[in-house]
């Protein structure tokens, strides 16, 4: 992994805000259009189910997916057979270049520890606190990610990932994401397949 040499630390600036600016900075670079957004929304999301999040849980819903961000080193999904394997994979990396960050921007050592296992555990959950993560990631990609994900991957990708992420979902966002609604036709009959769908797919 290549080292973030260009991080900027202001001794006066909290170390909690250093590391959200350069995580956001970073992500702002992806090639993926709507990982900036995703990324917010995800804290957003985190922040409404858990208005009192913790600063590592906060960090962790903004770089979740910061492995995406640099096309040279990001994980990539033709490299693995297995998908969940695949988003495992993502999800290690994304937090060694989390643990990167928060180092150089000075963060508590505790802190670090916990919001880089949160990062490795979102895909998956497991706890209360990464299966709220893993929620709020779950149901942003239905809110934000879908629409664009579409008009690259075409349908029958999409309701794939749909059926996979809908997987993921608890019960409670699931009723969330069952009331979501498109501006395209398209994308509404592809959350109805989805929802009406029992297997997972990949």
């Amino acid at each position: 992994m290549k080292p973030y040499a260009g991080l900027l630390f202001a001794v006066t600036m909290d170390s909690i805000d250093c590391a959200k600016q350069q995580i956001r900075a970073i992500i702002s670079k992806s090639s993926v259009p709507e990982d900036p957004r995703h990324a917010d929304n995800v804290l957003e999301w985190l922040l409404k189910l858990k208005p009192d999040a913790d600063e590592a849980l906060q960090l962790a819903a903004l770089a979740h997916d910061i492995d995406r961000a640099d096309d040279q080193t990001k994980i990539k999904r033709a490299d693995f057979n297995d998908y969940d394997q695949f988003k495992a994979a993502h999800a290690h990396h994304s937090a060694a270049i989390l643990k990167q960050i928060l180092q150089q921007c000075q963060v508590e050592p505790s802190i670090i520890d916990n919001s880089c296992q949160l990062v490795e555990q979102h895909e998956v959950g497991g706890d209360p606190r990464s299966n709220l993560l893993k929620d709020a990631d779950s149901i942003s990609y239905f809110e934000v990610n879908m629409p664009l994900y579409f008009q690259r991957e075409g349908y029958e990708e999409t309701l794939k990932r749909c059926i996979w992420g809908y997987h993921r979902l608890s019960p409670r966002m699931k009723e969330v994401c069952q009331s979501l609604s498109y501006s395209h036709d398209v994308l509404n009959k592809i959350l109805k397949e989805t929802v009406s769908n029992k297997d997972d797919v990949f």
